[in-house]
């Protein structure tokens, strides 16, 4: 359970090996987490994730395989997780997800299912699962990764952002059904940051590093924030952007 500074204990990743929960995992394991859970596709990079957080405090780590294609076995992948800790569950954080190239995929049927699988599908029937079995437990937190790509949603990425605003508006409904049964849902909404998924493509202004924004999520659950924004200033930004006429809104986002 989360100890008496209100950190949590024991977590369980769904994207384990996503840099940036790597580095939310990191920081919170230096803040005494002490069990971690992390699930993924890639076995070896699983192992580096557990190891790392070994490296900075926890001392019970564990790994769960699967494929978020998959979406029937979501809720087993859930399930298994769960059962991996011992004892109540404090804090599952949902960081699957595929960024994709927008070009060679828009006209591709099977390439943008894919993407809406990822990104949306597997997500929101594994935060079935996890409200179902928060709920009976009678406490803990969900930290959901979205992005700012889904308040708007930008003509060169609208596979990614299209998922991720579904998921995004998804995300704070479970939030509000969530009122009063001991269990809440955050969502974190990073700009662009600097991270394997964005290797290779040109930065833009407000871009952050993977360990900025897992600073930012700390703060955010700290202070209980439905959503928490990375960097702070975007919420500002994009409160103007969101109210842009489509023209002009299609000049600046497709720079």
């Amino acid at each position: 359970m989360d100890n008496a500074f209100g950190q949590p204990q024991n977590v369980v990743v769904l994207g384990g090996s996503s840099d940036i929960a790597r580095a939310i995992v990191r920081k919170l394991c230096a803040a005494r987490a002490n069990t971690v859970v992390l699930a993924g596709r890639n076995q070896e990079l699983l192992d580096a994730a557990a190891s790392e957080a070994r490296d900075y405090g926890a001392t019970s780590t564990a790994t769960v395989l699967f494929d978020a294609e998959d979406v029937n076995d979501a809720a087993r992948v859930v399930d298994e997780c769960l059962e991996r800790v011992d004892g109540p569950v404090d804090l599952v954080i949902v960081a699957v997800g595929l960024l994709g190239h927008q070009s060679a995929m828009e006209d591709d049927a099977t390439a943008s299912a894919r993407m809406m699988n990822v990104n949306l599908t597997w997500p929101v029937a594994a935060l079935a699962r996890l409200r179902a079995r928060l709920v009976v437990q009678g406490r803990g937190r969900i930290l959901v990764i979205s992005s700012v790509a889904a308040v708007r949603v930008r003509r060169t990425q609208y596979l990614y952002g299209g998922a991720k605003a579904g998921l995004d508006r998804l995300a704070q409904g479970v939030a509000d059904s969530l009122e009063g049964t001991g269990v809440t849902l955050q969502l974190l909404r990073p700009g662009f940051v600097r991270s394997k998924m964005t290797t290779g493509q040109k930065e833009i202004p407000f871009t952050t590093g993977v360990n900025e924004v897992a600073d930012n999520a700390l703060r955010g659950l700290a202070s209980g924030e439905r959503v928490i924004w990375s960097p702070p200033i975007l919420r500002y930004v994009f409160f103007a952007l969101r109210h842009l006429p489509a023209p002009l809104w299609r000049r600046l986002a497709d720079r």
